[in-house]
């Protein structure tokens, strides 16, 4: 018989509606939740006993958004989130050259358009700091890049290089000269690959394991990467080599098709889809099915807006109808679940309508398609969105007062009042999953948590809460966490709760945060990580490892 392992002394959060005060794992999986004497009866003579010192038990964490590889880079790169002024982002960047002198560029990652006051971002702000060698910023968003004169070179990027479907090339208003900036998919298409072939197969492992481990230590067992490329499928293969068959979280991910001037070009990125979910399907790795990027973000005026922006810009959508409803019904047709990114408005409009068409022409069964980020959207489309059955895939994160202010002023108007309205989709019937989408904030659950049930900043506490009449109930935020983040990835069947019979993925928090003030959700820590029923991650033996 498989040998039984009974957790005491715990306050425990099943994610299931239903109350326990102890629980036995039996091999992989939870064989009894319930009461200590029952779960006592249950384990056997035979069983080990772990106390949890009246440690707060919840199901692991599925971060539903996120992208594992560029979390890893991230973390490697010049933080930049936090950097006050303009100055402040040179200052870190002369220091991170003067520390790395044989380093052949310069990376960082997370900066904010607020810390530039106003000033648009240009080539020659980098110039000033690092001149020497090539500079890539990754936008707080990851949807633009700023570059400085020497990695323009390096990209092969000069005045008349045309702008890639779908993005754009920033320039001088007043020259036309290239000034810097790359948005969308000249971010994707151009500074991506250039990156990735800079580095090596031993780098994207390493960039991978230390998101795992980064996961792991703040109690998260499952994530959803949402931009799967052939590098990352190249390194989960290689993990699973490594760790013999195995992860150690398990991860799920979405094929990015990136659009392309033909209609024969992108079916043919979802027939690649089709083969990558049919080959990986285990228990470690599994691939959903497509991610498609249909606009981009409000930040960089580059979300498909009904209405103009403050200054009278408009942006048209990275897909339009045309080239995206024949890519949906056939990822539909085949199967596979479809994650469509759409922020603005506009955008949540041309997503619905191409879902609509996939179930006109499909007919009925259990999609579990997904639209991502809905950082404005209508009420109509709210309704439209639980009538179909979408999943609301979500991020708190994102709503932090902290990096709201260039946010609110490019759009300078009402629809302000309608920041991401996650009450109006639980009213509406829908399924709220809530993740991070790390890189483009912080990873950790909590934090994520404390947004999500006050409305107020993870960064910045004493900030003003950004529209509280959205802020969750703390025991729906876990769930939307962990349960309903299991639900939009079809794994509801085997985690997200702590029920019998499901997967033995927890996490142990040092102290009960419904017994707390909100803020205590950001100094709250991880305890311990189980996956499957083997210890992840233990915070005792971490404090005294080398």
């Amino acid at each position: 018989m498989t040998h039984r392992i009974l957790y005491t002394n715990a306050t425990i959060f099943t994610a299931d509606g239903t109350g326990a005060d102890a629980f036995v794992v039996e091999g992989s999986r939870f064989h009894y939740v319930g009461t200590e004497a029952e779960a006592r009866r249950a384990a056997g003579n035979d069983a080990a006993e772990v106390d949890l010192a009246g440690g707060f038990v919840l199901p692991g964490f599925v971060d539903a958004h996120t992208h594992l590889l560029m979390m890893g880079q991230a973390l490697q790169r010049v933080a930049l989130r936090d950097a006050s002024d303009l100055s402040d982002i040179q200052r870190r960047l002369r220091e991170a050259a003067a520390e790395n002198s044989k380093s052949p560029r310069i990376l960082g990652a997370g900066w904010l358009y607020s810390a530039l006051a106003g000033e648009a971002p240009t080539r020659q702000m980098l110039d000033e700091a690092v001149s020497d060698r090539p500079v890539y910023l990754d936008a707080n968003d990851l949807h633009s890049v700023w570059v400085n004169s020497a990695a323009l070179v390096e990209l092969g990027i000069d005045d008349a290089t045309p702008d890639p479907i779908g993005g754009r090339i920033g320039r001088d208003p007043d020259t036309g000269a290239a000034d810097g900036m790359l948005y969308e998919t000249a971010a994707q298409q151009i500074v991506w690959p250039t990156l990735a072939r800079a580095a090596s197969d031993a780098d994207r492992d390493a960039h991978l394991e230390s998101a795992f481990e980064h996961y792991l230590a703040v109690g998260v067992t499952g994530a959803v990467d949402m931009a799967v490329q052939q590098d990352d499928v190249d390194a989960f293969r290689r993990a699973l080599r490594r760790r013999g068959g195995s992860l150690p979280l398990r991860v799920k991910g979405h094929w990015l098709v990136t659009r392309r001037a033909t209609k024969k070009d992108n079916l043919a990125q979802v027939a690649t889809a089709a083969g990558l979910v049919a080959e990986l399907s285990g228990p470690w790795l599994r691939i959903c099915g497509i991610k498609i990027v249909i606009d981009g973000v409000i930040d960089s005026c580059t979300a498909a807006m009904k209405e103009p922006y403050a200054d009278g810009s408009r942006c048209e959508p990275i897909w339009d109808r045309e080239s995206l409803i024949p890519v949906v019904v056939a990822a539909d047709a085949a199967g596979m679940q479809i994650a469509l990114h759409a922020i603005g408005d506009e955008a949540s409009d041309i997503a619905l309508d191409a879902l609509e068409e996939a179930h006109r022409i499909n007919g009925p069964k259990d999609r579990r398609h997904r639209i991502e980020h809905l950082e404005t959207v209508t009420r109509a489309n709210v309704l439209r969105l639980a009538d179909l059955g979408v999943v609301a895939s979500m991020q708190p994160v994102h709503a932090d007062p902290a990096i709201q202010d260039n946010w609110k002023s490019v759009l300078g108007d009402d629809r302000v009042e309608r920041a991401y309205p996650w009450t109006e989709f639980l009213a509406a019937g829908a399924t709220l999953a809530l993740s991070t989408d790390a890189p483009t904030a912080p990873h950790e659950p909590l934090p994520n948590m404390y947004v999500a049930t006050t409305r107020k900043s993870a960064l910045d506490p004493s900030l003003p809460p950004n529209r509280p009449d959205y802020a969750l109930d703390l025991a729906d935020a876990l769930c939307h966490a962990t349960r309903d983040a299991a639900y939009s990835c079809r794994a509801e069947d085997s985690e997200g709760r702590i029920i019998a019979g499901h997967l033995a993925d927890f996490t142990v928090l040092d102290t009960d945060p419904f017994l707390s003030e909100a803020e205590q959700l950001l100094t709250n820590r991880t305890r311990l990580t189980v996956v499957g029923g083997h210890v992840a991650f233990d915070a005792a033996v971490a404090a005294v490892a080398p």
